[in-house]
Parts: C-alpha cells; structure tokens; sequence
C-alpha cells in the first residue's frame, strides 16, 4: 500500500523509517520531507499551512493512508477534509485537537472533567493579567494559548516579569496571534514525563513513557526550545504507574472527548509534571511527540502501520504496540543561535561516520541535500538517536556520533538523561 506522511522534521522521518518496516508498505511519500528523509521516501512539494495543497497532492498521488506529523495541518482541519472525501487518513479532527491548538480549551477541559492539572487562570487582556496576578506564588508560567512551535512557554521569576511577558504576548509583539490569549499558571516542581497513547475514540494503546529536555542548555537553563534530545528506558516509570496515568488521566480524556462531541482519534501525547503531589497534566500534543518519536520509535518491535489502521477503524486494543527491553536516547543538534535567529545553507559533515556508530539512528530534522551534500535548513537540524541494552550505553553511542558530526555554529546539550543516570 502507499503511504503518505506530512511534514518534514525529524518526527517525521522518524515516522516515514519505522512505516516502511512494514511488509504492507510498498511505496511511501514524505510532504515536504527533507534531505534525509529523502534517503527513505519520495519527497513531494506541498504546503502544510494550505489545506487546500494538502487535498490536491492526496488528490494526486491517491495514497491508502496519510499520516499528519505535526500540529499546523491539525488545526487547519486536514483530518476532516480528508476524511469527507472518504480518504483514510491517522489523526485527531480539528475539534479534537483544540486540545493542543488551545490551552485555555485544554485547562478548561481539564478542569471539567477532574483530571489533575495546575493552578491556572485565562487573561484576554492586561488588565486581566492585573488582577489573576496575586493569585499565584512566584515563578509563574505563561504560556501562550496557540501554537507556538514549543516556544510559547515562559517560567517568570517575579510577577513583575510575568505581568511584562504577558502583555508581550498578548500585544502581538511576540509571538503574533498565538499570545492573543494568555494562561497564567502554577509553577510545579518534579521530573516531567511524555506519555503517549493510540487511540481510536474509545479505546487506548500506551507508548512507552519518555522524557524530554525542553530547555537549550545544559542543567534545564535557557529558553525554552522545540526540544534539545529525549530517551526512553524500561524502567522510567513501573506498571503501577503507567496503568494510574491510563485510567486517571488518558481514558479519561478520550471519554471525555467523545461525551463533548469531539471523538479523538489518532495519537494523544501528554506533557507530565511527576510532582509529591502525584502526576499534573502540563499539556497535550495531538500528534506525536518530536523528539520524543526518535528513541521511542527506535524501541517499536511491532507494526506501526498495523496501529494506525486498529485506530481508524475503531478496533485499538493493548496488544497493539511491543517493545524491547533496550534504553534509547536521542540528542538534537541545532543550528548556531536556535532557538533564536540562525542561518541556513551551512554544510553538514561526517554523517557518513556517525552512523557507523553501533545502535545509531540519524534523523533528518532541518536539513537539504545538494551535490551530494547535506546542508542545514532549520533550527533543529539533526536527532542523533541510539538504541542499547542500557541507558548510559544508548547516551554513549549518541553522544559519540554527535561527536563525528560537524557544522558551522552546531551545538547540542551535553547532557540528555543525566539525571535518570545519576539516579541509577
């Protein structure tokens, strides 16, 4: 069958390299792809901020099913097009996935249906900002309520900074119509912790938990990022626990999605805060996780095709997904000055040697091929990902790739899974 997957970071070439593990794909497609994934797919021109280029390349090239990467195309409504003209495709509706698309809709959710989550308060305007301000103890989040390429989120060290950051946002001046409202919330301490499940409306098919580095540098300092690496273990949280977030957070969601009208379909990613005050919801993704995806991925044992379609069709069960016992760890190696202003076109070396490495998996995030070469083309440019019977192990054999690739400005936190390392 053919597949088409749209977007084109390193999520999903994660995607497009575990789909053609299966038996049943025979020809897949990557909108827009990149110079890596490229290696793997047959890149294609679309635009995912057009709804209407993404109907006219399916239109095109006819594909058994489509999967939708990243949260633009969500939002836009491709699911719900798609599925109109009848065209099989894995992902939440536009309704559905107000849970990611808004923040305000996700806390309000939340709050209606029980499920633990932060102190929040919702401002459409300064004077708003004013008066929730003496609500809350310092730090305080604020986030924006649209998408914001995971640079929507700042933690004010005073109400003073809370109060100037938010106006910001709310003014348009940063982060245009995605800060037009704000959540204010409760800063909570803990580890955070990326759980993700399949669902087809009803049912739900666990991942296997991981945790991300948000933050661009060392020690969780700097601003926050898309993401600067990931890993996944056996061990990072029991059965106990997994079977707790599923019937006090995750079924929860999907039933209360489905009693609102709004049916969740496809893969329902929960952003945790592990706090003495047992697991906080942070957020929701509507799509799977980047870079979680990379090592979680590189653990799948099973079909991932075979998933997606349990959860258009309504048949999700548990047995869906298998996993192997190893650790796997993922480090994004990002273009000078990201998550700010960089520049492009710088050209990539020793990939080649890399990916010689025992265990290890390069995924193409922002990159372009020419002559041969592979060159930078975003502010995340590389998911140098490896897989090992352990941990310490898998962080070792990322970390030495990373150290045989090579580009003008690249930089990467020297310390993915460190405090998981140190517990052990």
């Amino acid at each position: 069958m053919k597949v088409l997957v749209i977007g084109s970071g390193g999520r999903e070439h994660a995607l497009v390299w575990k789909l053609r593990q299966s038996p049943r794909v025979t020809k897949i497609y990557c909108a827009p792809g990149n110079g890596g994934i490229a290696d793997e797919a047959e890149c294609v021109a679309a635009d995912v901020k057009s709804l209407d280029s993404m109907v006219a390349l399916a239109h095109q090239l006819q594909p058994d099913l489509t999967v939708v990467g990243p949260e633009l195309p969500l939002m836009l409504g491709v699911v719900d097009e798609f599925t109109r003209r009848g065209w099989r495709v894995f992902g939440p509706t536009q309704a559905a996935a107000q849970l990611e698309t808004s923040k305000s809709f996700a806390k309000e959710f939340l709050h209606r249906h029980h499920i633990p989550t932060a102190h929040y308060a919702i401002c459409d305007s300064p004077e708003q900002v004013r008066d929730a301000l003496p609500h809350f103890h310092t730090p305080i989040v604020v986030k924006a309520d649209g998408l914001a390429a995971g640079k929507g989120v700042v933690i004010a060290k005073s109400k003073d900074e809370a109060s100037t950051v938010a106006n910001q946002m709310l003014s348009g001046r940063m982060l245009g119509e995605a800060g037009a409202r704000v959540v204010l919330e409760e800063f909570l301490e803990g580890d955070e912790l990326s759980f993700l499940v399949v669902s087809d409306g009803e049912r739900v098919a666990p991942l296997v938990a991981a945790q991300d580095h948000k933050r661009v540098g060392n020690g969780d300092t700097g601003p926050n990022t898309g993401g600067m690496g990931a890993y996944t273990t056996p061990t990072i949280i029991d059965d106990q626990m997994r079977d707790w977030l599923l019937a006090h957070i995750m079924r929860p969601v999907v039933a209360g999605m489905k009693d609102e009208g709004a049916e969740f379909k496809g893969v329902l990613y929960c952003g945790l805060m592990m706090t003495a005050r047992g697991p906080m919801v942070l957020e929701f993704n509507c799509r799977f996780g980047d870079p979680e995806t990379q090592p979680i991925l590189l653990r799948l044992e099973s079909d991932l095709l075979e998933a997606m379609e349990a959860s258009i069709d309504g048949r999700t069960s548990d047995g869906d997904f298998k996993w192997s016992n190893d650790s796997a760890a993922c480090v994004v190696m990002a273009s000078g000055g990201y998550p700010g202003a960089y520049e492009a076109g710088k050209k990539i070396n020793g990939l080649a040697e890399a990916a010689q490495v025992e265990g290890v998996k390069i995924f193409h995030a922002g990159t372009s091929k020419r002559d041969e070469y592979s060159y930078t083309s975003g502010g995340r440019v590389l998911g140098v990902t490896a897989r090992a019977a352990d941990l310490e192990t898998a962080v070792q054999r990322a970390y030495d790739a990373c150290a045989r690739i090579g580009f003008d400005g690249a930089h990467y936190r020297k310390d993915i899974a460190a405090r998981a390392l140190k517990k052990d």
